[in-house]
């Protein structure tokens, strides 16, 4: 018995062990999926989801962020009575006794580093395990900083496109914006700023999954809704270009459409079938072109390499968004061209 739980104790150290790498060290990219974190946060997402969605919409949302600050303790919790345990497993098959003194002591042990003394081998065990606290501690102690760092900047990055979209931002808004102020070259340079924060985003939500379900502290304003209005805009801005000259949307859509695959993949999600934009909404979207001096194809082909452009990365938002608890941002608001916006100075919309 004592040589079957030395093996089961062996086994449970090195899964927690290689579940603690994986989820705090090593970069997504890599195809080592941590099932234990991963499991650990859909069985606890999907009833937490379900409770807060009995409250009012500003409750759910303050109750839904109290969910990632609490997985990422629950998994530190499991991992480390995960620890003990094995460790306890392995002291009692090297020195026998009592298990629940050498559980007791494998505790004190994991969390002081100190040593209870006994034979060379037990000594040896308590040492590993000492050194695996101090070790699970530091990491924990580097990890925190980096995943409250990248959520500040994703959220002033949600906060600023808030100021120029609404809350939550629309792709409209930002073109009557655009275009009634004669700022095409301005919504350029949003663009080539929004492509870095996008791949920014992307990065550290697939290195830090728990950030997803870090929620914005504004309700209405949300990290997805800002990724997807800001692919809105690239995707309406290549669809009605004239000619292929259009690289900053280009890039912008490309590397948009990109972390929501990456992002829906990350999660395991199937796209889901969505259709945001009715042909009035499109009509009214197209006007804005229109009275503008903008150059731009006709209404026809417009809406139909938009269709094909929303089809590559929408269904993936809305998997996205149904999983989260989160909304996705319209598309048009009666407001949008409430004023008639003055002729644009430039030909080009967003060329570089």
């Amino acid at each position: 018995m004592r040589v079957l739980a030395g093996i089961a104790g062996v086994a449970l150290i090195f899964l927690m062990l290689s579940e603690f790498f994986v989820s705090f060290m090593l970069p997504r990219r890599v195809k080592r999926d941590p099932r234990i974190a991963r499991g650990l946060n859909r069985l606890l997402w999907r009833p937490w989801r379900a409770v807060a969605r009995r409250f009012q919409p500003a409750t759910a949302d303050t109750l839904l962020g109290f969910f990632g600050p609490l997985a990422l303790i629950v998994q530190l919790l499991v991992w480390a009575i995960g620890l003990v345990i094995g460790y306890g497993l392995l002291e009692w098959a090297v020195a026998g006794g009592s298990f629940n003194d050498r559980f007791l002591s494998s505790s004190g042990l994991f969390l002081s580093a100190g040593s209870s003394g006994g034979s060379t081998g037990l000594r040896i065990v308590q040492l590993l395990e000492g050194a695996t606290g101090v070790g699970v501690l530091f990491i924990v102690i580097g990890y925190m900083p980096s995943v409250y760092s990248a959520f500040s900047r994703r959220e002033t990055a949600v906060s600023q496109l808030a100021t120029r979209g609404g809350s939550p931002p629309a792709a409209g808004t930002l073109l009557h914006r655009a275009a009634g102020r004669e700022r095409w070259s301005e919504l350029e340079r949003d663009l080539q700023s929004w492509e870095a924060w996008a791949a920014e985003l992307m990065e550290t939500h697939l290195s830090y999954p728990l950030l997803g379900f870090y929620r914005s502290q504004h309700v209405g304003q949300n990290w997805l809704a800002a990724l997807t209005a800001m692919v809105d805009v690239a995707a309406f801005v290549k669809a009605t270009a004239p000619d292929a000259d259009v690289d900053g949307a280009d890039i912008t859509y490309r590397i948009g459409r990109h972390a929501l695959a990456d992002l829906a993949h990350q999660f395991s999600l199937a796209p889901e079938p969505v259709d945001r934009l009715s042909d009035a909404e499109f009509d009214d979207l197209f006007a804005i072109l229109e009275r503008s001096t903008v150059a731009n194809v006709d209404r026809e082909t417009a809406r139909r390499h938009l269709d094909h452009l929303r089809a590559e990365y929408e269904p993936n938002a809305q998997a996205l968004a149904a999983y989260l608890a989160l909304e996705l941002p319209p598309w048009f608001r009666g407001g949008d061209i409430a004023k008639k916006p003055r002729p644009a100075l430039g030909r080009d919309l967003v060329g570089r």
